[in-house]
């Protein structure tokens, strides 16, 4: 059985039962004038990151306060930080 066959059974030959669907599908639909998504800038992208614990508690804690999932309380902090062009201030400790 062909693993991209969408379907519950080959036809003998090999003749695919929605093949005649997708041709009557393609005479129907004009992509011909399509345009590009105007907000595929704005989309967002999956990441892995690695957050402290601690960290991640407060911004859950505080998403929950504000009623929001704590991913998009995370993004809008980022896209502050970004659109402000936020730079982290760092004084280390010397060892001792």
């Amino acid at each position: 059985m062909n693993p991209n066959h969408i379907g519950s059974q080959s036809q003998p030959g090999g003749a695919s039962p929605v093949q005649p669907q997708v041709d009557t599908m393609r005479e129907h639909y004009d992509f011909s004038e399509a345009q590009k998504n105007p907000y595929a800038k704005r989309l967002k992208k999956q990441v892995t990151i690695r957050v402290d614990e601690s960290t991640l508690e407060y911004f859950h804690a505080l998403a929950n306060e504000m009623g929001i999932p704590y991913q998009t309380l995370i993004n809008l902090y980022l896209r502050d930080c970004a659109a402000r062009r936020k730079k982290l201030s760092l004084q280390w400790e010397p060892a001792a």
